[in-house]
């Protein structure tokens, strides 16, 4: 088969790559656009397990990208939404602090997500807490009410529909293989076709360090993947939550504790915990890859993150092992809460970017290489954000097609 000539290749068919590829083409509607995806549907990996919260912008350092995209990715998508008809519910959000030194985390939250521009984002009283989740204790709370739920998977649909109405091309069932650099091109080996490509965007998610070092990056970034898990709330249970009900944040902690989200199809859940999984898609615990364990392990930055967080990774374990001990720990947000109330729900995969002296990224991290860009970071909130990272992206692409 002869090798398909082209502009830009996109690697991922998740949120990011969706949205940088409909940007780029936008701003390039003379350049030949491809976006590969290595499986058999857009949006299969995160972006189709997230929890379908499109967040108001509370926790991320101000100035950071994270809180300059996720405030205007909110009102973003909310636009979007409403143009392509796609239903969002505005449910709220309420952050619950009870000792004296959540409710001084809780103060600060306030003043971040004031720094950040959250809209309507205020303190409320025990009192008004109970108006606004009548079965949540806590003897203070911080309120955003734009918080919103929506399916992110049809918010990838239309990334996808704008970007071929344009003339982009999608190819499904097409993991990329290897690329080499030569006289200003990657020549792109996939499992069912080969690119010239004058630049490569890497979207790969949880294979975005693979994509990145087989493209010639030799960045020390490596994705350690962690499983959320999560239980659902019986059907006749789901009256006990209104709208999301989250806990302080811990700061010593590498991630938020459990807490309870709505979907809009009127499904709760309640988690996530936080485990290692045994492959980077590994969003059941049977699921196994020597391959991606042996990258895990390898990795000297893995046992430096161990060695940092050994007490809360062993609870998290516990937990996971442990019905009664999940139940605990939303007990302290909703007392009412039994085992019996919660069935086996569903679980994501988080792609973890850590460095090889141990620290976890927070923020939303880009590397540039000759003739590729690799998006190596974009945790939550990614898919809030996905339209400004995608014209993020796609403006680096669009100074570099121009300065050909």
């Amino acid at each position: 088969m002869k090798n398909l000539q082209t502009d830009v290749l996109v690697v991922g068919g998740g949120l990011v790559g969706l949205s940088t590829a409909m940007f780029v083409k936008q701003m390039q509607p003379r350049s030949s656009v491809q976006l590969i995806e290595k499986d058999a549907a857009l949006a299969t990996q995160q972006s189709g397990h997230n929890s379908g919260v499109l967040h108001a912008g509370i926790y991320y350092e101000p100035g950071s990208l994270k809180a300059r995209f996720c405030v205007e990715g909110n009102r973003a998508l909310r636009e979007l939404c409403e143009r392509f008809e796609i239903p969002v519910i505005r449910c709220g959000k309420v952050i619950v602090a009870n000792t004296e030194q959540e409710k001084d985390r809780l103060e600060r939250l306030h003043d971040r997500g004031i720094d950040n521009g959250v809209p309507g984002l205020r303190l409320v009283s025990r009192r008004e807490l109970r108006e606004i989740e009548p079965h949540v204790e806590g003897s203070k709370a911080l309120y955003a009410p734009e918080s919103s739920i929506v399916d992110f998977r049809k918010i990838a649909d239309v990334y996808a529909g704008i970007f071929q109405n344009a003339g982009g091309e999608l190819h499904l069932n097409t993991e990329f293989v290897s690329a080499t650099l030569q006289d200003g091109r990657h020549h792109v080996v996939t499992t069912s076709q080969e690119f010239d490509a004058k630049l490569i965007i890497n979207c790969a998610g949880l294979h975005s360090d693979v994509v990145a070092r087989k493209t010639g990056n030799p960045s020390d970034l490596r994705i350690i993947p962690f499983r959320g898990e999560y239980f659902q709330l019986r059907k006749e249970r789901r009256d006990l939550v209104r709208g999301l009900v989250y806990p302080v944040p811990d700061p010593t902690l590498p991630f938020l504790d459990v807490h309870f989200t709505p979907h809009v199809d009127g499904t709760v859940e309640a988690g996530p915990n936080a485990v290692l999984a045994t492959s980077r898609e590994g969003y059941h615990r049977s699921d196994f890859s020597l391959k991606d364990v042996l990258s895990t392990l390898s990795f000297p930055g893995f046992w430096l993150l161990i060695g940092r967080n050994i007490g809360p990774g062993l609870s998290e374990i516990n937990r996971s092992l442990r019905k009664s001990v999940f139940v605990k720990s939303l007990q302290r947000l909703i007392p009412e809460i039994e085992e019996d109330d919660l069935e086996a729900g569903g679980s994501g995969v988080r792609a973890m970017a850590v460095t090889r002296d141990g620290r976890m990224l927070d923020d939303f991290h880009l590397e540039e290489t000759p003739g590729a860009i690799h998006v190596l970071n974009a945790p939550s909130p990614g898919a809030t954000s996905s339209l400004m990272i995608g014209k993020y992206i796609a403006g680096k692409a669009d100074l570099r097609i121009n300065s050909r």
